[in-house]
């Protein structure tokens, strides 16, 4: 085992000698602590190394010992359900083993190699078998069939299987003969490198949508399964909010939760919360389909830096089983400002704000990850990944952001003055955009509306045009504007206040997209009826008297089964506004 010795300690980054047979990206133990680390810069002799843990108290002269393999996740079952830290490991095992503080240089298995799981094989002695192909199930949780899959660049002949019955997580479930006639044992553990993505076969056109609940989103934002999306906003504006939302409600099978760097309260209340949430499609607890990895802005800033890595690996882990993984990283804001901490450690030249220079290339590696792909095993699985941005003083121009929306194609960006009037979710309807609409619309068509496309580029026109009345409002009064621009604030108020405000608590938390579309649909409609109504004359006045326009801004109150309460109401509002209208050329009503 190589082993070098430290010179100079600079916070996270340490400087060793007597390194040369050490490899980039190697993991070592520092210190007679034996703190984790990695190695991030080879010169000659020397190495620098960032340390994962607290470096205080190392001297000059304490070892520094190689693993010879770089930064791994072990994964197997018993990941599911998990809280992980930022270099994976498992809290709930090492409060067991330290008590309510972590001591450094402690080290626990990632899954236990001793705990019992029922096995399922679904192969058999003589099968031939190609990279993907699923030897073995286990029934990780209620919710999660864990699949164990023949490893990439594997294939052959099953010599061996494990038989249907209760076997150790260390157990060996088959061994296969490759192409060479060797023998090739394929374990219910593996290690995977974090900063490697997991092959694939192909990847596929994200055309169909990850259905949230949200009505701001699935509405006029969509974003696919496999696809990107960044939250910015200020401090306030409800970034943590609408990611808890989306872990909550999205329709994918397997949520990862990434607290990055964010405050120790916000994750107090994640920790807290979705062990007693209940899954709303199978009302079992959410945490049995859910990872969490908790790194907030107390622990060691290097590790903050990797915790990106662990939980986009542990992602792909299961989208090679065939699942549709949603991935929270909140924030990547928090990981950035890391990403620049060690580089000052480094000397680093800095760019634009002190961040390093390759801060565009680390962001991209990251995204990139996602997609919905064609596993090697022949299935098609999708990550989607959603990451918070923190820009200081709300600022969209800072390079955080700004780089960010190089490589996403969906972008909820979060309104300051909408979160000070207690408009929730305060995702902008002007500054926000996805490039997933077309792509998602025949979906829609087929399955929620096939008027979907034409509902949502019509609001949006709408709030377009509203946002230019509302700047004429504020300068001279509504009392000046023609009745068709007072018709359009009308509306957009409505939908406002109908549509697009939502509460992250209580009945309206979720709201399916068939509903969605309901209210989206009467709201235009009254629209389009009454512009009808004004181009025969019928004075704008007349109509916003209609008592049951009153009723537009509560719809979001009519629970989702009671689908005939939309229609009613779109009958008896159109019936009175047609009534309004031959009332007011009735005889005797002229003047």
């Amino acid at each position: 085992m190589n082993s070098g010795r430290i010179i100079t300690v600079n916070g996270p980054v340490v400087r060793a000698t007597g390194m040369r047979d050490f490899s980039m990206r190697e993991m070592v133990t520092v210190g007679h602590l034996s703190l984790l680390g990695e190695i991030i810069r080879l010169e000659g002799e020397e190495a620098l190394v960032q340390v994962y843990e607290d470096t205080a108290g190392l001297t000059v002269g304490e070892p520094v010992t190689g693993s010879g393999s770089p930064l791994s996740m072990t994964l197997g079952p018993g990941l599911m359900g998990s809280i992980f830290d930022g270099i994976g490991r498992p809290l709930a095992r090492l409060m067991e083993k330290e008590g309510a503080f972590v001591t450094r240089g402690v080290s626990v298995p990632q899954v236990d190699p001793d705990r019992t799981w029922e096995v399922t094989p679904l192969g058999k002695v003589g099968d031939v078998v190609t990279p993907g192909t699923v030897l073995a199930s286990v029934k990780e949780t209620s919710l999660v069939e864990h699949r164990i899959l023949v490893p990439a660049g594997l294939a052959g002949e099953i010599l061996s299987i494990l038989p249907s019955g209760f076997h150790r997580a260390s157990s060996v479930v088959a061994k296969i003969r490759d192409a060479r006639g060797k023998e090739r044992s394929v374990p219910m553990i593996t290690r995977w490198p974090v900063r490697t993505p997991r092959p694939i076969a192909e990847r596929l056109l994200p055309d169909e949508p990850l259905l949230t609940g949200q009505r701001v989103i699935d509405g006029l934002f969509p974003l696919s399964k496999g696809g990107v999306a960044a939250i910015p906003g200020g401090f306030g504006t409800g970034k943590t909010v609408t990611q808890h939302q989306l872990a909550k409600w999205s329709d994918a099978q397997i949520v990862v939760y990434i607290g990055c760097g964010e405050r120790g309260n916000e994750m107090t209340q994640v920790l807290e919360e979705f062990p007693v949430l209940e899954d709303p499609r199978s009302g079992k607890p959410l945490m049995e389909r859910t990872i969490l990895i908790a790194n907030t802005s107390n622990m060691p800033v290097a590790a903050r830096e990797a915790s990106i890595y662990t939980g986009i690996t542990l992602a792909e882990y299961y989208r090679d089983m065939g699942y549709d993984v949603a991935l929270m990283a909140d924030s990547t804001s928090r990981w950035a400002e890391a990403l620049r901490e060690i580089s000052g450690r480094l000397g680093e030249i800095p760019a634009e704000e002190g961040f390093p220079a390759y801060l565009p290339t680390r962001i991209a590696e990251f995204y990139e990850r996602a997609g919905k792909v064609t596993t090697l095993g022949g299935t098609r699985g999708s990550i989607s990944i959603i990451g918070a941005v923190s820009p200081p003083g709300g600022d969209f121009t800072e390079p955080v952001t700004r780089h960010t929306k190089r490589f996403i194609r969906c972008f909820w960006a979060l309104d300051q003055q909408l979160a000070r009037s207690r408009h929730f979710p305060a995702i902008s309807w002007i500054d926000s955009y996805s490039e997933y609409g077309d792509e998602v619309k025949d979906w829609y068509a087929a399955n929620v509306n096939p008027s979907w496309a034409s509902l949502r580029e019509r609001a949006r026109e709408i709030l377009a045009e509203d946002d230019k009345i509302q700047q004429i409002i504020r300068l001279v009064g509504e009392d000046v504007l023609p009745d068709d621009q007072k018709l359009t604030a009308l509306t957009a108020s409505l939908l406002k206040n109908g549509y697009l405000q939502q509460g992250a608590f209580g009945p309206d938390s979720y709201c399916p997209p068939e509903k969605g579309l309901a209210i989206l649909d009467l709201l235009l409609g009254f629209h389009e009826k009454a512009d009808r109504l004004l181009k025969r004359g019928c004075p704008l006045s007349l109509l916003k008297g209609i008592k049951e326009l009153v009723e537009l801004t509560h719809l979001r109150e009519i629970p989702a089964e009671m689908k005939e309460a939309f229609a009613d109401l779109k009958k008896r509002l159109f019936e009175r506004m047609e009534t309004v209208d031959r009332e007011r050329i009735a005889p005797g009503r002229e003047g």
